[in-house]
């Protein structure tokens, strides 16, 4: 009778899905603001999806840099010297500050633009070391073409960046090879801070046509202060991410953010699960939303064709 219980636990326990182990992620970001807040959703959410719960076999952790690049490498420090099981940086500052203070820590980093110009890694197939991630390259032709096709009388278009984000240093070399082709020109406004935001986008007025806003951290925390000044000015201001068309950009072709955090942690998962970081190719972002608001559109003096309006995958009224 004993052998048979025995027998019988032994099959149930082939049967059962097996417990996720108990884990530690440590997130971190350069800023808050609702493209990064819903990548770091989204990895969560796919963390749960994989079975790991936060408060049961999860612990999740997340520090702000609140837009502080030295903070961020402080956060780093801390997290290597808590020691978790892996390190999930968001943005370009983020991740240099966490692959710069640890070789053994796994890390998965999520929207970066540019991988390889941010050095993080050295080839995107086989990353090597405990680095990989997934890239969130802005589709700049396809904007440059979205710019054209909604405002096609535009010349000149003015492009507010930090010259501290390499993301936004890559993203003007592509805008700017994409836009000699369209016969366009880019007029360059710094902003290194988010209270300088403002002023960059006024230093564009009677220079530029439309004005677009990268991928970047330092602008988008401050996004309402470039919209204040194109409403003001009837200047069309685009979105190099989607959440930013809330935000009151007209238009923005780009990635659902919280499918980039649910991409991130489906990779995250992986290293969970004992595959090594260098061995996984870091892969770049799919799938890309159309985001329109017509409310936006009416205060800067433009309005969508139909064939913009008719595969919009989302309308702002």
């Amino acid at each position: 009778m004993r052998a048979t219980l025995l027998a019988l636990f032994a099959a149930t326990a082939l049967i059962l899905p097996a417990k996720a182990e108990d884990v530690t992620v440590a997130v971190t970001a350069i800023v808050e603001h609702p493209a990064l807040d819903a990548a770091r959703d989204g990895i969560k959410e796919a963390l749960a999806e994989a079975g790991y719960k936060d408060g049961e076999n999860l612990t999740f952790v997340y520090e702000s840099a609140q837009g502080n690049p030295g903070t961020a490498a402080q956060i780093a420090r801390q997290f290597v010297g808590d020691a978790p099981t892996v390190i999930v940086p968001i943005s370009t500052p983020s991740a240099q500050a966490v692959v710069s203070a640890t070789r053994d820590i796994p890390v998965v980093f999520t929207a970066v633009s540019d991988p390889l110009g941010a050095e993080l890694i050295k080839d995107m197939e086989k990353p090597g070391g405990n680095v990989t991630g997934l890239s969130d390259m802005s589709p700049v032709a396809d904007h440059v073409a979205l710019i054209k096709e909604i405002t096609p009388n535009a010349k000149s278009i003015g492009f507010i960046y930090n010259t501290a984000e390499a993301n936004s240093v890559s993203t003007l070399a592509a805008l700017k090879a994409e836009a000699e082709k369209a016969g366009l020109t880019i007029v360059e406004s710094v902003a290194t801070k988010s209270a300088e935001v403002q002023g960059a986008a006024r230093a564009l007025v009677g220079r530029v046509d439309v004005i677009y806003v990268p991928t970047d951290n330092t602008i988008v925390s401050a996004f309402e202060a470039a919209v204040g000044v194109a409403e003001e000015a009837k200047i069309p201001l685009y979105a190099g991410d989607t959440d930013s068309v809330n935000r009151g950009a007209l238009a923005a072709l780009g990635f659902n953010y919280f499918d980039v955090g649910k991409q991130t942690g489906e990779i995250v998962v992986r290293v969970l699960k004992g595959e090594k970081p260098g061995d996984i190719p870091v892969r770049v972002a799919a799938g890309t939303d159309l985001v329109i608001n017509k409310k936006a559109a009416a205060k800067m003096g433009v309005t969508f064709p139909e064939s913009i309006t008719s595969r919009a995958t989302k309308t702002i009224e």
